[in-house]
């Protein structure tokens, strides 16, 4: 039986070939047609595609996996006269899933791209496998190329490759965080779901086109999905998506439009010794504009413990995970380029009702790990058998989320609330905390002007709370104590105003004491 799901599976998109060559449909209507097998698909039960890939492959590790390359010059769509083209991912080693992928044409004509071993060069330890025949295996995955940085090269900018992940940057920026197209029970007690794109639909862009369409069919078994992502890459590369959802069970967490990053350290997160990187981290907080229009700016942390944070919200402007800052010496690494990773920010196209935005960090001990993840929670359930859409706009960016005007933190820093040569010291659970902004709304403030805090704790008591500009006369601080409840953790919050008008982002953190981090 899993032999036959698998041809399936992989033979799908030659049969849509054979219907599309008959009668050319226009992207609405394959969209409409991916959107109904998704529903069908639904309807059955879900059948896990069995790793059936060649021991040869199966076997492969990670330095062998790295020497099966890629020629250039087999590229989709590389002599034609447009901006974009496709490279593939071979499958093997840790993608033991291969995906169906198909060919659009500008007459709207769909052709299934077989496996083809000759699009690659298999080198040093993986040099044997020039040898094998395969059979149609699929690929793993794609990256989509553009001439993003010089009109000379078409540069890589997004990559599709494991489950629903996917990864794209925008102009001078370097990979870092990753997009999904869905998150299922993440961080419940049941243990996630992850949901894969088993199928993809490339369209070939017009010779003038600075946009592409990639359709996916996406499947779990608690859920499928149908979804479109119109592309354009540039210095913000963005991508309007909509997912067309269908459950097959009850989902008791559904996560929309999920970012996945990594947290080491930084700020005021622990600084680990024995590093000499002042940070380590693809994004440094969450930001967020609520249906209100109220900007929030959350510093990450690397916890001892697993934390869940829910920000609770109806009709949301936007979340993202963001990098902060952005220039080289605040990481002091030459290799990974932490300054260059990009941000990335949701916009909802629509009214997604009330829900929460969730922000789920884990403790880890390997930069090479993502721990954090960020997503929209619904607050209306989804059940077996119903169906849902949702329509939104991912954008790569820097510092601050689009439109923001008010100023944004650019530095949060925490220590023992002492004072030097205190004879009489408070105990070592007291902190002092310092919170820096800049921006549009503080530059040209004379620093006697009556710029106050907004400053309140869900525990504990906040102690000599000060406002001050810095020397550099750009920069302003609030500084304050805290002294927590026992081990109660002190949710707070604090923004700047001048004559009560709000000049700043909404700085909220929580501190565990327990933790000490």
């Amino acid at each position: 039986m899993t032999s036959l799901i698998r041809f399936l599976a992989l033979s799908l998109g030659a049969a849509l070939a054979m219907e599309a060559n008959a009668t050319p449909e226009t992207e609405e209507a394959l969209f409409d047609t991916i959107t109904a097998r998704a529903e069908r698909l639904a309807e059955s039960p879900y059948r896990a595609l069995a790793n059936e890939q060649p021991a040869a492959l199966a076997e492969l590790d990670y330095d062998a996996y790295r020497q099966i390359r890629f020629r250039p010059e087999r590229s989709l769509w590389h002599d034609s006269e447009g901006l974009f083209e496709v490279q593939l991912f071979h499958p093997g080693f840790l993608y033991d899933h291969p995906v169906a992928l198909n060919l659009v044409a500008p007459d709207g004509e769909v052709h299934h791209l077989p496996f083809d071993a000759s699009r690659f060069r298999y080198e040093d330890d993986a040099a044997h496998l020039a040898e094998l025949e395969f059979d149609d295996l699929g690929y793993a995955g794609f990256r989509l190329h553009y001439p993003l940085n010089s009109g000379n090269y078409r540069d890589e900018f997004m990559v599709f490759l494991g489950a629903s992940y996917f990864r794209m940057v925008g102009r001078k920026q370097g990979y870092g965080l990753s997009s999904r197209g869905l998150a299922i029970d993440t961080a419940s007690p049941q243990g996630e779901e992850f949901p894969a794109f088993r199928e993809f639909w490339l369209v070939e862009p017009g010779p003038e086109a600075t946009r592409m369409t990639v359709y996916a069919l996406l499947d779990s078994p608690s859920i499928t999905g149908a979804y479109r992502f119109d592309i354009a890459p540039g210095s913000q590369t963005v991508v309007d998506t909509e997912a067309r959802l269908f459950a097959r069970e009850d989902i008791a967490k559904l996560g929309v439009a999920p970012l996945t990053s990594m947290f080491m350290h930084g700020d005021i997160a622990a600084y680990p010794s024995d590093d000499y990187r002042l940070r380590v981290h693809d994004s440094s907080g969450l930001a967020l504009q609520t249906g209100s229009g109220e900007r929030i700016w959350r510093p990450l942390s690397n916890p001892e413990t697993l934390h869940l944070s829910s920000f609770q919200d109806s009709a949301p402007q936007g979340f993202g995970l963001v990098q902060r800052p952005r220039h080289f010496d605040a990481y002091l690494d030459a290799e990974a380029r932490y300054e260059a990773r990009p941000s990335e920010w949701v916009t909802p196209l629509g009214d997604w009702g009330k829900g929460h935005v969730e922000l789920v960090e884990i403790p880890s001990d390997s930069e090479t790990n993502d721990n954090i993840t960020a997503y929209w929670v619904p607050e209306r359930p989804l059940e077996a058998g119903q169906s849902r859409t949702f329509r939104y706009r991912l954008r790569t960016l820097g510092v601050t989320p689009p439109h923001q005007q008010l100023a944004h933190v650019i530095r949060t820093r925490q220590g023992w609330g002492a004072i030097p040569g205190q004879s009489d010291p408070p105990p070592a659970s007291r902190r002092h905390f310092i919170v820096d902004f800049q921006g549009p709304t503080l530059q040209g403030l004379d620093d006697d002007q009556p710029v106050a805090v907004r400053l309140t704790t869900s525990s504990g008591d906040i102690l000599e709370p000060r406002v001050q500009r810095l020397p550099d006369g750009e920069t302003w601080r609030a500084a304050f104590r805290l002294a927590p409840e026992g081990d109660a953790p002190a949710d707070m919050r604090l923004a700047l105003t001048l004559h009560g008008e709000l000049l700043t982002e909404t700085w909220s953190y929580v501190w565990y004491p327990d933790e000490r981090r």
